[in-house]
């Protein structure tokens, strides 16, 4: 059976080359890139396993390393991500996440495609999960355990609108994530004034960003204009709840970031 994977990231890379094409040669790229992809079969369920790996949450998780695998499968028109972390199993370590064989995994489970995320470090103070989010299963990704704990559906149309970062996302989990007094915070603000306030750092593009670059982050990101980068000390504790739905962008470093709610 023929099968293409073209790579999310890749997939999402691809978009300003696209958005300079005339109209009717973005018709042809995509009625393409739709065709090549029509032949992938049914996807196949990850097993849940019994933990193994097991690492308690500290009481501050701020600066804690973690890692993310996604699952990315596609229905027609729509891209569904399954996110895997590694919250309550480890703290990712080198050895293991160095070597996940994402083609394996996507080949194994019949998926559109599988793509690492991380590492990341959490901003947060503490995290309490709730409904779903909570009783995510606990699968084993290539020696690494992981929980399911949020679903994502994309539109390929979505995947090659004309600017991926800072581009609000709608991210389906239930929890809370807590930002202690006295603690720093760096949120980015749109020309409309809503607020974005980052709940991880990633070192993804920049694997030498730490916590205390964050500070003075704003100096380094192209952000288009009426955005502003403010880092500031909390003086009370705050918390930013999902109930279902939570409303994420990330920047060019690939820090995420999650709408504060008034």
């Amino acid at each position: 059976m023929f099968r293409t994977r073209l790579s999310f990231i890749r997939y999402f890379e691809l978009e300003n080359n696209i958005m300079k094409k005339t109209n009717w040669q973005i018709l042809i790229i995509l009625v393409f890139m739709m065709a090549a992809c029509s032949f992938i079969g049914q996807a196949q369920v990850i097993p849940a396993v019994t933990p193994s790996q097991l690492m308690p949450l500290p009481e501050d998780l701020r600066d804690i390393r973690y890692c993310e695998i996604l699952v990315v499968n596609r229905t027609l028109a729509t891209f569904e991500i399954d996110v895997y972390n590694t919250i309550g199993s480890s703290d990712c370590p080198s050895e293991v996440w160095n070597q996940i064989d994402t083609e394996a995994l996507a080949k194994t489970y019949n998926a559109f495609t599988v793509e690492t995320n991380g590492p990341r470090y959490w901003v947060i103070n503490a995290v309490t999960g709730t409904g779903e989010t909570a009783a995510g299963k606990i699968v084993d990704l290539d020696g690494l355990e992981m929980k399911l704990i949020a679903e994502i559906e994309m539109k390929v149309w979505d995947a090659l609108s004309k600017d991926s970062f800072y581009k609000e996302k709608e991210v389906q989990r239930s929890n809370t994530w807590t930002f202690y007094a006295g603690n720093m915070v760096y949120e980015l603000i749109n020309p409309e004034g809503d607020v974005y306030r980052m709940q991880s750092y990633a070192q993804i593009v920049d694997p030498a960003l730490t916590i205390e670059d964050l500070a003075s982050l704003g100096e380094r990101l192209d952000l288009a204009e009426g955005w502003t980068y403010q880092p500031r000390l909390l003086e009370h504790d705050s918390e930013l709840e999902a109930d279902g739905l939570a409303y994420m962008i990330q920047d060019e470093f690939r820090n995420s970031y999650m709408k504060v709610i008034p």
